[in-house]
């Protein structure tokens, strides 16, 4: 009786399936399009064009998109004391898609994942997870918004590449802190 009872939904989502696909069909274009996220993949792509549709005229601008999906981080200060503070309570299907989808871009060599890594340090895992939602949503607009759109990973070493004396200086701690010793550079004639 159990294995018929797993037969028969196996069966039933195997229907389910075929059906989201027909449902889906006419919107394959921006299916591929948030596939090349990293960390979305095609289901969550398919959820996320499910929950926020592919008509991003309503949103006047991507900081729209992500507040209304509650994925804009707060701060919530006074007299120089810091509170505790949340997103919101939001969608929880389009929630649950883009952490699901953060989480996964967090353990990738991309620059979402370098973005995970650089705020996961300072700020810990629940808002670096809701920093790169943020990144996500924020793409995802831009690539609803124009068809034409591609993903462009900007790499792993994006901030390296924008700043390169602030990385000097983050080396040259490591290695103070590392040794113990005072470290000093000196250019090359």
């Amino acid at each position: 009786m159990m294995l018929d009872r797993i037969d028969a939904l196996g069966a039933q989502a195997d229907q389910l399936t075929g059906r989201i696909e027909e449902l889906l069909a006419p919107f394959a274009y921006q299916v591929e399009q948030l596939d090349e996220i990293p960390g979305v993949g095609r289901i969550g792509a398919q959820e996320l064009i499910a929950e926020i549709g592919v008509e991003m005229g309503r949103f006047p601008s991507a900081g729209h998109l992500v507040s209304w999906a509650k994925f804009a981080p707060t701060t919530k200060a006074s007299a120089g004391k810091t509170k505790s503070s949340s997103t919101g309570k939001g969608n929880p299907w389009i929630g649950a898609t883009i952490g699901e989808a953060a989480m996964g871009a967090s353990k990738t060599k991309t620059f979402l994942g370098s973005r995970y890594r650089r705020i996961v340090k300072r700020r810990g895992k629940q808002r670096a997870l809701v920093a790169v939602g943020n990144s996500i949503l924020t793409v995802a607009y831009h690539l609803l918004l124009d068809p034409q759109a591609r993903f462009v990973d900007l790499g792993v070493d994006f901030h390296d590449r924008l700043h390169p004396q602030r990385r000097a200086r983050q080396l040259i701690r490591e290695l103070e802190h590392l040794s113990g010793k005072k470290v000093a550079l000196h250019t090359v004639a």
